[in-house]
């Protein structure tokens, strides 16, 4: 009992003590403050836009910077259009229908990116292609007669130029480092309205879509899901800081207008393209040589594969680079120059920002262990020449390459087509304007230069054959001497 007394007294003095304690802070001692501390910039997460949670990223600096740089590029071109009689007692009399070729003419309009002040101008071929008349308006509504410098069909690249200085322009950025989720912006003329800016993020990289189908083509788009609609094919796709990372191309839709996702050739390509179409009159294309395919599930279990990675070579051509540097089918390329490439589009990629008799660093993976190989990449010919366009003029004759339209018209793969004609050997052996060559002594025939390479070695007579515009076959014979 005694004890129960001595704790509940014990209890109490300490209760006193503390009501004590709390009587003299708050007699004697200044009352407690509430202090926040802001600070300067707001937290966020590593991979979020450098904006404030809760709010749109800026982009006004690159549209500003963007806008005045993207033009509107109009063509019109002149197309053969085939009619047929419909009277049936015309046809009683005269047999079949008898087409006759009447013009029409053929408007449209894209985008274009301005990339020196002196007026050189990137947009796609398939804006341009077969325009007889290219007009350039800019920003400010001045508009210019553009004169094309070069096309590109295997990345979809054209380059036209404008007589004017002073003009703002574009910078090429970096599109190698674009990271997925990044913001950028689509800038160009969908349906004619001008000066349009739309934003989104980068969806992927090394895209091949399928839609390049020329011999050779290259397809490696950055996929966004910036509103891209017909119109905007040639303008600018563009990062935060206003710089060209790429040329918006094409859309992935069921109705022809935007539905999610478009595709830009990204600038690593355009870079490359566009200088060697300003330097040489054409695109130095350089070629590893080899037959290639995606490391899959599939192919892994097919051919003992331990690991999904890398690009697996089906086959190495005859006298190509990689031939001449032992690369073997089989053999499966991880990295070029330091850079992973997991998928035939990123190998394409890495590729084609070199010309022939660049060297380049592959490191490929054969029975499992990584070794490093140098190869000296070669041209279509086998050789590393490079090749700058004449003034398309051979043998008394001016040359033009064939649209795609014109080779789907006249059912053929490859061509080259006779605009003018003067005294040489071609007028004496019987060809005309219009005519297309397809084939010199049996090779196949796309340029200038593949026409004057196969007649310079030829030993002996020359073999033409090709077609007219009405799709009537012939050939021709003369000798070299």
């Amino acid at each position: 009992m005694k004890d129960y007394k001595k704790i509940g007294l014990t209890f109490i003095v300490a209760l006193f003590g503390a009501f004590v304690a709390i009587w003299a802070y708050t007699s004697f001692f200044e009352e407690p403050q509430l202090v926040t501390v802001q600070q300067d910039q707001a937290m966020r997460y590593a991979n979020l836009p450098s904006a404030p949670q809760g709010e749109a990223p800026d982009l006004t600096y690159a549209a500003e910077n963007s806008v005045h740089a993207v033009v509107h590029v109009k063509v019109t071109s002149k197309q053969e259009v085939q009619q047929y009689h419909s009277n049936p007692f015309y046809e009683w009399f005269y047999g079949d229908r008898t087409p006759r070729q009447q013009p029409q003419i053929r408007q449209g309009a894209g985008s274009g990116v301005i990339l020196s002040e002196d007026g050189f101008i990137v947009t796609n071929n398939h804006v341009i292609e077969g325009a007889d008349d290219i007009q350039v308006v800019l920003n400010d509504n001045r508009q210019y007669e553009a004169k094309l410098v070069g096309t590109d069909l295997t990345t979809d690249i054209a380059v036209l130029k404008i007589e004017e200085n002073g003009l703002p322009h574009l910078k090429f950025g970096n599109s190698d480092a674009l990271k997925l989720g990044e913001w950028v912006l689509a800038v160009g003329n969908p349906f004619n309205l001008t000066s349009t800016v739309t934003a989104g993020i980068v969806s992927a990289k090394s895209r091949n879509i399928g839609i390049n189908r020329v011999d050779m083509g290259i397809e490696s788009f950055i996929q966004t899901d910036a509103a891209v609609n017909p119109g905007n094919s040639g303008g600018a796709l563009v990062n935060m800081n206003g710089e060209l990372v790429g040329i918006n191309t094409a859309i992935a839709s069921r109705t022809g207008s935007y539905a999610g996702y478009s595709f830009a050739v990204p600038a690593s390509i355009v870079g490359k393209v566009v200088e060697d179409l300003k330097q040489f009159g054409q695109v130095q294309r350089a070629l590893l040589g080899v037959m290639i395919q995606d490391v899959d599930a599939k192919l892994a279990e097919e051919k003992d594969i331990d690991i999904i990675e890398g690009v697996y070579i089906r086959e190495v051509n005859e006298n190509s680079a990689a031939e001449e540097a032992d690369i073997e089918a089989g053999d499966i390329i991880l990295n070029v120059d330091g850079v992973k490439v997991n998928s035939t589009a990123q190998l394409q990629e890495q590729i084609s920002q070199h010309r022939p008799g660049d060297v380049v660093k592959v490191l490929i993976k054969r029975d499992g262990n990584s070794k490093q190989i140098k190869v000296t990449l070669r041209n279509m010919h086998g050789d590393t020449e490079i090749v700058k366009a004449s003034d398309n003029r051979f043998l008394g004759a001016r040359f033009e390459q064939l649209t795609e339209n014109e080779k789907y018209q006249l059912r053929i793969s490859h061509g080259l087509k006779i605009t003018d004609l003067s005294k040489g050997k071609l007028k004496d052996a019987g060809l005309k304007e219009g005519f297309v060559i397809t084939d010199v002594n049996k090779e196949e025939v796309e340029s200038v230069n593949d026409f004057k390479r196969i007649v310079n070695r030829a030993d002996g007579g020359i073999l033409i054959e090709g077609k007219y515009p009405s799709g009537e076959p012939a050939y021709f014979v003369f000798g070299t001497k």
